[in-house]
């Protein structure tokens, strides 16, 4: 993620989700910084890793972890779902294709990307539909995202 981005939705979500402003205790301490859990969230998101893994990387204990990552993408498709996380119209179609086409990538809607993620509570009676050699159960990820996405 370009830095750009990662500042943009970090100042959104510390300016309009109450969870990532930056507060203080009653003894004046300073609660974690919007910078620390919006890392810790994407890590986890980038990586896979369970919520205890951003531990030491940002200072945050495993619970919350769990709820910096609970609020976040609450707060992503709050904020960001009506622009992004929709099913293109036909006029955004139109627009894909032709970019596609001006890229030398005729037929190109946008670039494809997957990624299997473990399936830690699977249900034992589907775990063979599930798994893919491995013996561990995943589901597929997949994301569809024109060159334009971080404007």
């Amino acid at each position: 993620m370009n830095k750009p981005l990662f500042l943009r939705i970090v100042h959104r979500l510390s300016t309009e989700v109450p969870y990532f402003q930056a507060t203080e205790d009653a003894a004046g301490r300073r609660s974690l910084s919007p910078l620390q859990k919006c890392t810790a969230a994407i890590r986890r998101l980038a990586y896979g890793g369970g919520a205890d893994t951003v531990d030491e990387y940002v200072r945050l204990g495993e619970t919350t972890a769990r709820k910096c990552l609970h609020k976040f993408t609450a707060g992503i498709i709050h904020l960001f779902g009506d622009q992004y996380l929709r099913l293109p119209t036909p006029e955004d179609l139109d627009r894909l294709l032709r970019d596609g086409e001006e890229r030398g990538f005729p037929g190109m809607v946008g670039s494809i990307d997957c990624m299997h993620w473990e399936w830690k509570n699977c249900p034992t009676s589907w775990r063979g539909m599930y798994s893919r050699g491995t013996g561990k159960p995943t589901m597929v990820l997949e994301a569809v995202a024109s060159h334009d996405l971080w404007i």
